[in-house]
């Protein structure tokens, strides 16, 4: 079976006429009347009785209308779709994010996306930078809204927001948690609790920059690879974590009732710089509609001077 058969069937069934239909499909009428034979064996059925005076369908040539027009739109359907998708007008887009971006890029560019872009299903997954950008190599992710970019030349990267600063995080009872900040070099007495670099390698290097840059040498005693391990950690022996200022904000860091504090940390500060990446072979158009959507920031920087950010550092 054909599908320029279903073509020719559907023109015979609306016109039931062998000339009419066959001048509507440009073809003459015995080649009009081969294809319905090739189809009428093909399904081991006949579709259309015709004599001298009168083209019509068979009772199994009605049923086989109804669902060949199905066939037929479903066919237009996915062809349409296929268009819009390669036009980047459809599709769906798989995006990975962190906190930074979930509060300072999403909100508005999902909003440009939803009006410019109402076909395309955006799917999130909130992921720290290592497994965002794993994600990306492999396929299940199409975007990556992370902290630094990959060197490699199979990413092409934008800069979104710049100078997200990481804070000391410490428990209550820590002799630190009173303090409104603490030079870097002063980690040089403390020990630390540490994630693992692949979760997220520029926060990682951002820390041992800084202690570079002061002299110094962090001492890790542990490692927990989830922010609020940290929290627990560092609320029962006297350790310093490391979180970025939205993380520790959102954590509730140093409000009533919080067994963790964060503290700033100057001299430097620590900061790191929020990016979009995607593959350089990237085929997918919807990634391109996403970036359309999103503004560059790059003179922005988180604020620590909100009343909210004072709060939580206190």
């Amino acid at each position: 079976m054909e599908f320029r058969h279903l073509l020719s069937f559907i023109a015979i069934a609306e016109e039931l006429h062998f000339g009419r239909a066959a001048q509507r499909l440009h073809l003459t009428q015995p080649s009009l009347s081969a294809q319905l034979q090739k189809l009428e064996k093909s399904l081991g059925v006949q579709l259309v009785a015709r004599n001298s005076h009168e083209v019509r369908l068979t009772p199994a040539g009605r049923e086989f209308e109804l669902q060949a027009r199905q066939i037929v739109a479903q066919l237009d359907r996915a062809a349409r779709s296929a268009r819009a998708t390669a036009e980047g007008r459809a599709g769906s887009l798989n995006i990975g994010y962190n906190l930074p971006a979930s509060r300072h890029v999403l909100p508005d560019a999902l909003v440009r996306m939803t009006d410019r872009h109402p076909d395309i299903v955006v799917s999130l997954w909130e992921k720290r930078t290592g497994p965002q950008l794993a994600a990306l190599s492999d396929g299940s992710l199409d975007l990556a809204l992370v902290y630094g970019h990959p060197s490699t030349a199979d990413f092409r990267y934008r800069r979104l927001l710049h100078r997200v600063p990481l804070v000391a995080v410490v428990g209550r009872r820590h002799r630190w948690a009173d303090r409104p900040g603490v030079s870097f070099a002063e980690l040089q007495d403390q020990e630390c609790v540490l994630f693992a670099r692949e979760q997220c390698p520029s926060m990682y290097d951002a820390i041992f920059r800084a202690a570079a840059q002061s002299r110094i040498s962090l001492s890790v005693a542990q490692y927990a690879d989830d922010p609020g391990a940290t929290a627990h950690m560092v609320s029962v022996r006297p350790l310093v974590g490391f979180a970025s200022l939205p993380r520790a904000i959102s954590m509730g860091m140093g409000a009533p009732g919080s067994k963790s504090v964060a503290v700033k940390l100057l001299d430097p500060v620590p900061t790191l710089d929020l990016y979009a990446v995607w593959r350089s072979a990237e085929t997918n158009p919807a990634v391109a509609a996403f970036l359309d959507c999103v503004e560059s920031e790059e003179s922005d920087e988180i604020d620590d001077a909100r009343p909210e950010t004072v709060a939580a550092i206190r």
